[in-house]
């Protein structure tokens, strides 16, 4: 994806979606995928949302958030498996001196629950991604209102969301200005960090004088008068309903791996 929770405009049928209905399946997967401790059941939420980017011509989108998401679950199963140290000791790393005791090492428990964590992420970051690249800003306030949030946060959300892709850009811009100026601190990790440098100081500048510049334009605009937004009439279509039913599927998939196949 070439700009990160930037929205794309399309007429998938997640695009054709109410706000409120998209919403309504982020907070319901993310609350199931929390409650969780089912790996079967993380799949299934998985599966669920990589057939919706497939038939929503997303999948792309998501292809180039799997190298992110290994990067990130590696992490943590690794943290995982080292600090939690509980079931079968897989590997010792450190042996005891008591004969009677395993030692320290990486065991089933911190393994399954590593990868119970990076399961749980992965279903986070990819429905909220979804939800995002398919609802213009317009829609997403008038989900938001009709959740009845206060103005002043759904403001803060939409602003953090549009510096996302911008300062991602700008970024880029910044990197290949000073590759133009020929700054090349080198390769491997080392020269990773090094080149992060000049790039951090005047993003962080930049960034500091777009907020000066949007409280402005907030005061120009009469934001502070505190005038209601409008509220759009909300449209439910057949996509709606459908929806629906997978939100009943969804549920009576989560009852039945926990209450009944316990």
């Amino acid at each position: 994806m070439s700009e990160i929770l930037q929205y794309i405009p399309g007429k998938s049928p997640l695009h054709s979606l109410n706000p409120v209905t998209k919403l309504l399946l982020v907070i319901l997967i993310v609350a199931l995928c929390v409650l969780s401790s089912h790996i079967t059941f993380l799949c299934f939420l998985i599966a669920v949302l990589v057939i919706g980017a497939f038939f929503s011509g997303l999948i792309n989108e998501l292809k180039n958030q799997v190298h992110f998401l290994l990067l990130l679950s590696f992490f943590l199963v690794l943290l995982t498996s080292l600090t939690v140290q509980e079931g079968e000791v897989l590997f010792t790393i450190l042996p005891s001196h008591n004969p009677s005791e395993a030692g320290y090492g990486i065991t089933m428990g911190g393994l399954m629950f590593g990868v119970l964590l990076s399961l749980r992420f992965v279903v986070m970051i990819t429905a909220f991604q979804l939800f995002v690249v398919t609802t213009k800003p317009s829609d997403l306030v008038t989900g938001l209102l009709a959740f009845r949030l206060p103005v002043d946060y759904i403001l803060m959300l939409l602003i953090a969301l549009r510096f996302i892709p911008s300062l991602q850009l700008e970024a880029k811009r910044i990197h290949e200005a000073q590759l133009c100026r020929g700054y090349n601190p080198g390769t491997g990790i080392s020269g990773k960090i090094m080149s992060m440098k000049p790039i951090m100081i005047p993003l962080v500048a930049n960034s500091l004088a777009k907020t000066q510049v949007l409280g402005l334009t907030l005061d120009m605009r009469g934001y502070r008068a505190r005038k209601k937004l409008p509220f759009h009439r909300l449209v439910f279509s057949i996509g709606d309903a459908i929806s629906a039913i997978l939100l009943i599927v969804i549920l009576l998939t989560f009852a039945l791996l926990h209450f009944i196949f316990i």
